[in-house]
């Protein structure tokens, strides 16, 4: 998996998938040690964490056995496979209103709740998201065109305040952000990443969507000083719409605090220049 996405510049609100071997496409787990967490979520929070919507069953049945036969581990239902794995499992199923999501473990969301999401439209999922519309009708496309066998993966990026997995909101980590003094950036600011598959069910003609988190320390992940500089560069060359989606500039202070700290020029935005 693919450490840090910011060496190919900042997020782009872009479909971006590219084919690998299916034999990559769940293992290895690097994220299995949080297992235990996620079985503890599900256990905990039941239907915020796992839902679906009537007529899914035959759908997520065919998940359940994808995922048995590719870990060599049998799952009964749904919500036993997705105890097997650290990914989050979308189950996309295409009605009358389009690709809609109908069934969902959802553990490690970025920022969004899946009792928002569930039983809704691509168009609907994505509507917050900037160029939303287009972005939908690509993905559309795409699953409309999948072949059986063929496993499509994308990165997407952020940062955040702290190590949280489960982080339906995104205020708490706002809240602790602003609340941070500048020699707190170190420990505080981490990478967090999106390992997203897709791929099709070809019992059912579903679309599996999967989505995997790797949390660390940034300060740990920019002890190259290419990578350090590889990270300013993207974070000042974000666009206002990623920046304002993403939520960053509640960060910007403490990214430059870090900056700074490692030796690194702070990142200095077109706009921010005198």
């Amino acid at each position: 998996m693919e450490p840090l996405p910011f060496r190919n510049g900042p997020p782009t609100f872009t479909v971006g998938l590219r084919p690998i071997p299916a034999a990559h496409w769940l293992t290895p787990d690097d994220q299995a040690a949080s297992l235990t967490a996620k079985a503890d979520l599900l256990d905990r929070e039941g239907p915020a964490v796992l839902a679906a919507v009537a007529g899914s069953e035959a759908g997520q049945a065919e998940v359940a056995a994808l995922l048995g036969a590719a870990l060599g581990s049998p799952a009964p239902d749904f919500a036993a496979a997705s105890r097997l794995v650290s990914d989050d499992l979308c189950l996309m199923q295409r009605r009358a209103a389009g690709w809609t999501l109908t069934a969902a473990s959802l553990c490690s969301p970025t920022y969004f709740r899946l009792d928002h999401a569930i039983g809704k439209t691509l168009d609907e999922l994505h509507g917050p998201v900037p160029g939303g519309a287009m972005l939908a009708s690509r993905i559309a496309r795409v699953f409309d065109g999948l072949r059986d066998g063929l496993v499509l993966e994308r990165f997407n990026w952020t940062v955040q305040a702290g190590p949280e997995r489960f982080t339906p909101s995104r205020k708490p980590l706002h809240e602790r952000a602003q609340a941070a003094a500048l020699q707190e950036a170190r420990d505080l600011l981490h990478l967090r990443v999106e390992r997203q598959t897709i791929r099709r069910l070809p019992q059912t003609g579903g679309v599996l969507f999967t989505i995997r988190i790797r949390l660390a320390p940034l300060a740990g992940l920019l002890a190259d000083r290419s990578d350090a500089q590889a990270f300013a560069a993207a974070w000042a060359r974000a666009s206002e719409d990623a920046r304002g989606y993403k939520g960053w500039a509640v960060y910007d202070r403490l990214v430059a605090a870090l900056c700074t700290e490692i030796g690194v020029h702070p990142p200095e935005r077109l706009e921010d220049r005198p």
